[in-house]
């Protein structure tokens, strides 16, 4: 039997947002940290600030051809 093989790879795992994160809730619940829950989970709202700011730059671009 033959085996098959792939030469495609898949990103997996958890980002550096992501991971950044799983620390500041960690931080903050162990009391380490006394930030509002604003700055705890501000990676992922910048990083959604971020692509919406790309969308709307490449919607623009797009509209304009």
């Amino acid at each position: 039997m033959a085996e098959k093989s792939s030469s495609a790879s898949s990103s997996g795992g958890i980002g550096f947002g992501g991971l950044l994160t799983i620390v500041f809730i960690t931080l903050k619940l162990t009391g380490h940290i006394d930030w509002s829950w604003w700055w705890v989970l501000s990676p992922i709202w910048i990083t959604a600030l971020i692509v919406m700011a790309i969308l709307a730059v490449a919607l623009a671009v797009h509209a304009l051809k």
